[in-house]
């Protein structure tokens, strides 16, 4: 469920931008040609696997409980699971963590942060940081080979469209931009951001997200 090949890398990166006692979060879901790509921003402290202690894998959004919900909804995963993640352990064991990426990685849904680097607290980057995941990014995205990629907000999905982009204006399926990495390129549908201060665009961003699914 995670591509290894670049995590010494993001180590490296979380020392000069992250959180020095809290360590880089990865990607997780499926690794061969997912369906869908999602590609929020940078984790933070909240999340449980960026203790250094933890021995599972180190995934987004464990600690949380809105992009579960959203997840949910979308039918990517069980009500079983969706129910544990909205109790007050969510993600406290490593196994908890294999069975729920396991279920995305089943409906071919794989979850990424275009920054890796942990945060002690939700402060945004800046984009410079950002911009030193680029080509990470990149090459992220050549080994996962996904057929969409869905990017939340205007930060994010600028920066890997290399373009000033306001997902407001994005609203209908054939609404996309293109990334061309060496030979192939790829479908990039910004979308708004569903979680955090962007809570309240949830049902707008559910209906662009069933559209691609």
């Amino acid at each position: 469920m995670q591509l290894t090949k670049l995590h010494p890398h993001f180590d490296r990166l979380q020392q000069q931008y992250g959180d020095k006692s809290l360590s880089a979060i990865y990607w997780a879901g499926c690794i061969e040609k997912p369906k869908v790509c999602f590609v929020f921003m940078n984790p933070t402290g909240r999340n449980v696997s960026a203790q250094p202690e933890w021995e599972g894998i180190r995934a987004p959004w464990l600690g949380f409980k809105q992009v579960w919900k959203l997840f949910f909804e979308l039918d990517l995963i069980s009500k079983e699971l969706y129910l544990q993640t909205q109790g007050s352990a969510i993600g406290r064991t490593p196994d908890f963590v294999e069975k729920l990426f396991g279920e995305l990685a089943n409906k071919r849904v794989y979850v990424t942060n275009l920054a890796k680097c942990t945060q002690a607290d939700a402060a945004a980057l800046r984009n410079n940081v950002f911009r030193e995941y680029l080509e990470l990014m990149h090459q992220e995205i050549e080994m996962l080979q996904p057929e969409n990629i869905i990017t939340f907000g205007n930060q994010v999905t600028s920066i890997l469209a290399d373009k000033n982009v306001s997902v407001s204006n994005y609203e209908n399926i054939d609404q996309h931009e293109k990334l061309i990495i060496g030979n192939q390129t790829y479908k990039i549908y910004p979308c708004r951001y569903p979680v955090g201060m962007g809570y309240r665009n949830k049902d707008k961003a559910m209906e662009r997200i069933r559209s691609i699914l």
